[in-house]
This record gives C-alpha cells, structure tokens and sequence, in this order.
C-alpha cells in the first residue's frame, strides 16, 4: 500500500519501539551517572542488554518479582537515582498497581515505568499477555505522566525525555518491527503534540501504532478528495488540549485511533475535551471493550479494525454526522 500512495511520510526500514527504548535508555545513561536500569527477567525482551554491559554497577535483574522492582525502584529515587523499571506492559501495570499506586504515584517519586509488549502487537502469546487497559490505569494515577510513543525514533527520543522529567512516568511500547517515519534528530516535548499533516476536513488523533496507519489513512482520504489533518499524541497524559482544540475548531469532527481498549484511552481523553470545550462529532478507533487473542500482529490489528481502513470508514462517518 505504501508504494503506491502518495506519502506525506515514508519510510526505508522497520525497527521495533522496543529497541528505541532500549537505546534511548543508554543515551539517557551516559547524560545522566544517576539513571538506573531494573529488570524483571526479561532482559532481552527489553533491550536493556546495552544498558547492562555498558552500566553493570546501575542495573538490576530482580527476578519475577514485579511488584519487588517497584517497591526497589520507589526507594531508589530517594537517593536521587532515576530508576527505569523493565517488563511486559501487562506486568508493568495490572500486576502491579498497588504498588504503582501507593509507592510511586501517591508520593510523585521520579520512577520511569518502562512497558514493553503492549497492546494486540504482541501478537501470538494470546490475551493473559496482551493489554489493553494499561492507558486508563496508569492515566488515572494522580501525578503519572502517560507516554505512547509511535516509531523507534520517536521512542528513544521519548525514553531521553522521560529521565529528564521529574515525576513518574509510564512509558509504553511494543514489540513488532514498525515503520520509522519520524526524524532521527526530533526533539521530544513532553505533553506537547506534534500536527504532522495539514487538513481541513477532518482531525486524526493517533498515539502509537496507530500514528502510522492514520499517515495511510491521510493519503486513502486525499484520494477522494478528503484533507485530513493528522495528530500525533504520544503523550496521552498531560495532554496537548490547544492543539486538540485549535484543529477541530477548524475541521469540526474528529476521529482518535489507538491500539487500546475503547474505555479509558486515548479517545475518552479527547471526548472530555470536546466536551468540555467544542462538542462535535467524534467516531474511534480502538478494540471495542474485548480481550485479545493469538495471532500475528498484522491478523490482529485487521481483526480489530486497528488500521488505516478502519480509520478511513470512521472518517467518513464523522464527516457525514458533521453534515
């Protein structure tokens, strides 16, 4: 598809999100001697293998013992160290929300939460590994700071903030190889979004995976003479209300994309916007309150609508209710 549509971005080479962080994070090292890597046993699912061999003496393989590495990480910041904890995204939050909440975000200790294998693109471990919560539990904890990067550069560039940042962080990304389309050298500004591409007819809201489907779905559009504006939010929380407002002010009607359960992501954030400020119509893209299931990542996102054909029949239905 991407060869034959006109781009407003392109890419030449995939790389996983999950590697941005493992090297954002041995960039963040070298700035900063008091960043510290912790690790759930998955090393390599993590790629914080660099980190390790490059800072031996600043990480810590704590074993299957999430809600350990927590409460370790949490006791960490108070010697002025800036811990990144490590593991599947499903682990990094569901298994450890209480200790998340009571240890870290209630006291707003300055702990990075780093979660990798997030939502359907984890593909064939099945739904007991999948998550497709973890945006509302983590947005919904005063004081945390929600970051859903969308490519591998976006992703390191994300990782450098993230330690530059005072306060808890949950940094979510994924595990399949995904098109790089941002630039290498971008500088990442937490809570401020990034309007990729100019429109007038509609507003793309994306975080993630999704970014890169709705860039598609901005060129399927233009080919039938729709201009749609695309909106690249990868922080969920704060989130960058004036640019939300500022485009639909303009299109008047809106349609969010995420790779995440329906309730409590991306979408219901913008929804309490519009409502709050320019009521309009809004359709989304996300998995409609449903667990996930085995299957590559390319049969799930078709089997859930999480693809620029999905984001293309929701475009044009907010438009036909914008009348």
């Amino acid at each position: 598809m991407e060869q034959t549509l006109d781009l407003k971005y392109t890419y030449t080479e995939k790389k996983d999100t999950r590697s941005g962080f493992g090297d954002g994070l041995v960039e963040a090292g070298k700035q900063n001697p008091n960043v510290v890597g912790l690790c759930a046993d998955l090393i390599g699912s993590l790629k914080m293998g660099d980190f390790q061999k490059a800072f031996p003496d600043r990480f810590f393989q704590v074993g299957i013992a999430e809600a350990n590495m927590m409460g370790l990480a949490a006791g960490m910041t108070i010697g002025g160290k800036i811990p990144f904890t490590g593991t599947f995204a499903n682990f990094s939050t569901g298994r450890v929300y209480d200790q998340i909440r009571q240890s870290i975000a209630y006291s707003g200790k300055n702990v990075k939460i780093a979660a990798s294998h997030a939502g359907l693109t984890l593909g064939e471990d099945g739904a007991t590994h999948q998550i497709l919560e973890d945006i509302g539990l983590m947005k919904m904890l005063p004081h945390m700071c929600v970051i859903n990067p969308c490519d591998y550069n976006q992703t390191k560039a994300a990782t450098i903030a993230a330690a530059a940042y005072e306060g808890p962080v949950y940094l979510r990304f994924g595990r399949p190889s995904w098109p790089i389309f941002t630039p290498k050298d971008q500088v990442f500004e937490i809570g401020k979004g990034w309007k990729m591409i100019e429109g007038s007819d509609v507003t793309l809201i994306a975080t993630g995976h999704l970014v890169w489907e709705s860039v598609v779905a901005e060129a399927l559009l233009r080919q039938e003479g729709i201009r749609a504006e695309v909106i690249n939010i990868h922080t969920i929380k704060p989130l960058d209300e004036t640019l939300i407002l500022d485009s639909v002010a303009k299109t008047k009607c809106v349609v969010t994309a995420e790779e995440h359960n329906i309730l409590g992501g991306l979408g219901e954030s913008v929804a309490r916007t519009l409502a709050q400020n320019f009521p309009c119509p809004q359709e989304f893209v996300a998995v409609m309150d449903s667990f996930g299931e085995s299957g590559t990542p390319a049969q799930l996102m078709e089997k859930y609508g999480l693809n620029a054909a999905a984001i293309v029949a929701k475009a044009k239905a907010a438009l036909a209710r914008k009348g």
